[in-house]
């Protein structure tokens, strides 16, 4: 299994030798007595602690990337069970490196009382109920802003607090449709695919983490904080906006410019696939010159302009289907790289993803701990960044150790019977 131990992780530069010997000095500037390192001393989120209150997706990977990235993550949990997303080990492990988890009953009184003497040392709170529900726990912002001013509550859900969608249930697929994700065309043929990855949770994520660490800056400048309203819907229909409304008047999606033929996935004889994408004209044009002799059908300058070959879409994806049949994917692999054109190979298994030589000569992968290779937070910073520091923590591991560091914390009610502690590999 192409994957690396956590304490091999790298950060490098494309490019100089300046960069190389700035990254090279920045990992021996890592801490030498713990394999996996502390959190970065250069990031604005080192030390900015943030309660979460959210459970599967979307909630914890918007704080997962603020962990990674040195924020103090504590992980409220009930104390019966915890996030639904420990029964999928390796998931949980990925979303929830580097954090702590606190159990606390938020319907109990006391438990509910040693929470907001959290808040009063945290500088966020992530919560990803329906709306309302955190009103009626009596943990409404108000409440919280009373505690801490400073304290930003990032409230994450699928349509937002507010509307008249805004108390309906929904999964990922109900906010992808709802968002135009599925008005963009993808496929000459117009088929509507769902996609694998939950695309919509991920968005709606990724805003979240950007729209914290915004507003973590302004409660840093101004000493207030503020109520973020994060939306799974309108994150990713931020995102399809920029696509679909363009075409509001363009009569039928697929034949709009966004469909082509020439970029697309394509089989070889041998079965495998690979995607091609000569979107620029000179690309094109090296393809078919390349390729001409022995596929006359690619012989001609018709379809020089990006606007003729959209033009004929159906024929030019004809051909090329015909085109790419002829030979394995080895051959085409050659052929292809040859002439510099813009395709890469199409990965049908996790294995592929693992053992492509370019992800691991970027060290994008590591088997941190737990059941499965995890990726590394993936941008890469100059000054250094250990990804994998801590394994997800066991359900209620820290609730004493965060409780007693309170002023005259009161921890008996809410730190409940401790879990026996389960072995972890780091390897």
């Amino acid at each position: 299994m192409a994957v690396d131990k956590p304490n091999s992780e790298r950060v490098e530069h494309a490019g100089t030798a300046e960069h190389a010997g700035t990254v090279e000095r920045a990992e021996a500037a890592a801490p030498a007595g713990d394999a996996h390192g502390g959190p970065p001393d250069w990031s604005f989120l080192t030390g900015k602690r943030v309660l979460d209150l959210s459970r599967l997706l979307p909630g914890p990977y918007a704080t997962s990337m603020l962990a990674d990235v040195g924020a103090d993550v504590i992980k409220i949990e009930e104390p019966d069970g915890g996030d639904p997303a420990r029964s999928a080990p390796a998931l949980f492990e990925a979303l929830n490196r580097n954090k702590r988890s606190v159990t606390l009953d938020l319907r109990d009184d006391t438990h509910r009382a040693e929470f907001l003497r959290l808040v009063d040392t945290a500088d966020a709170v992530v919560e990803s109920f329906r709306p309302g529900v955190l009103d009626r726990l009596g943990l409404s912002y108000p409440v919280l802003r009373e505690a801490n001013p400073r304290i930003v509550l990032c409230s994450l859900s699928g349509y937002g607090q507010t509307g008249p969608y805004a108390n309906r249930p929904g999964h990922e697929l109900n906010f992808l449709a709802l968002s135009g994700f599925f008005t963009v065309p993808g496929r000459i043929d117009g088929e509507i695919t769902r996609p694998g990855v939950r695309v919509g949770d991920m968005a709606g994520a990724m805003q979240a983490a950007f729209a914290l660490t915004v507003a973590l800056a302004g409660a840093a400048a101004t000493g207030q904080g503020q109520h973020i309203d994060v939306s799974l819907t309108e994150s990713i229909a931020g995102w399809c906006a920029l696509f679909a409304l363009p075409l509001a008047d363009a009569g039928d999606p697929p034949k709009s410019g966004l469909v082509q033929g020439d970029n697309d996935v394509f089989r070889t004889a041998d079965g495998r696939l690979l995607s091609l994408a000569t979107f620029e004209d000179k690309f094109w044009r090296e393809l078919r010159t390349a390729l001409g002799t022995e596929f006359p059908g690619l012989n001609t300058d018709a379809y020089d302009r990006r606007a003729a070959r959209t033009a004929a879409k159906e024929k030019i994806h004809d051909l090329l289907t015909e085109v790419f049949a002829a030979h394995d994917y080895a051959w085409w692999e050659c052929t292809l790289t040859g002439i510099g054109a813009p395709w890469a190979p199409v990965f049908t298994t996790p294995q592929q993803l693992i053992d492509d030589p370019h992800l691991t000569a970027r060290n994008l992968f590591s088997q941190a701990s737990g059941p499965a290779p995890q990726a590394r937070f993936p941008v890469r910073f100059g000054s250094g960044l250990n990804t994998f520091r801590t394994p997800a923590p066991e359900l209620g591991a820290h609730t004493r150790e965060v409780l007693e560091a309170m002023p005259t914390a009161s921890i008996t009610a809410a730190s409940g019977p401790r879990p026996p502690a389960r072995r972890r590999s780091r390897t």
